[in-house]
C-alpha cells in the first residue's frame, strides 16, 4: 500500500476538478447515515465534509476502523510499528493512500487541506511520514476518502441519505465505537431523527 496519492487524487483534494433548509452545502460538514441506508461503506458511517468549489466535496469516514495497523502495512519503518491505533476506511476511493486525519488549530504542514474547522487530513507521503514519527498521537491514519462530483452530495441529502451536522473535530477525532449510534441519539433527543 503506497503512503502517496496518485495524482487525480491530489486534483480532487487541491482543486475540485428533502435537503435540510439549513444545509449549507458550501460549508464544512458532518453527515451521519440514516437508518435506511444501506449501502456500504456508508452504511452506520458518521463523514467530515470539505467543499472543494464548484459543488465538489471530499471527506473521510470517521468510524470505521480496520484490523490493519500501520505496522503491519509498513514492517520496516519502525516509526509506524509504534503506532497502537488500527487504520481507519477512509472511503471507497484511492484506498492505496494513507490519509493522516490530525486535530489542530493549523496545517500540519503545506500540504494539507482543512476538512472542517480544526482537522486537517494530510496527504503528502512525506507529511504523513513526518506525523508518524513526530506526534501520531494526535492523528487518525486512514485509506481512502470519498468524493463527490457536482451536485451529488446535495443530491444524496435531498433523497435522505444523511442528517447533516456542524462539525465537530472532536468527535471526528474520537474512538469510533458507539459513534453512530450516539450521533442518532443525540438527533433523536432534538427531534431530527426519525
Amino acid at each position: 500500500m503506497k503512503r502517496s496519492i496518485h495524482a487525480a487524487v491530489f486534483a480532487i483534494l487541491c482543486c475540485g476538478s428533502a435537503l435540510a433548509a439549513d444545509a449549507d452545502v458550501s460549508q464544512p460538514l458532518m453527515l451521519v447515515a440514516k437508518p435506511g441506508l444501506r449501502e456500504e461503506p456508508y452504511r452506520a458511517s458518521v463523514i467530515v465534509v470539505a467543499p472543494l468549489g464548484g459543488d465538489e466535496h471530499v471527506g473521510f469516514i470517521v468510524n470505521r476502523s480496520s484490523e490493519t495497523t500501520l505496522g503491519s502495512l509498513f514492517p520496516e519503518d519502525g516509526a509506524s510499528q509504534k503506532v497502537a491505533d488500527p487504520v481507519y476506511l477512509g472511503g471507497p476511493f484511492a484506498t492505496q493512500a494513507i490519509f493522516a486525519l490530525v486535530k489542530g488549530l493549523q496545517a500540519p504542514g503545506a500540504k494539507a487541506l482543512q476538512v472542517i474547522p480544526g482537522l486537517f487530513a494530510a496527504f503528502d507521503s512525506a507529511l504523513v511520514d513526518d506525523i508518524i514519527r513526530s506526534h501520531p498521537a494526535h492523528a487518525k491514519f486512514v485509506a481512502g476518502l470519498v468524493a463527490w462530483r457536482r451536485g451529488e452530495l446535495e443530491a444524496e441529502i435531498e433523497q435522505g441519505a444523511w442528517y447533516v451536522l456542524e462539525p465537530d473535530a472532536a468527535l471526528a477525532m474520537r474512538k469510533p465505537d458507539g459513534l453512530w449510534e450516539e450521533l442518532l441519539l443525540r438527533l433523536q433527543n432534538k427531534g431530527k431523527a426519525i
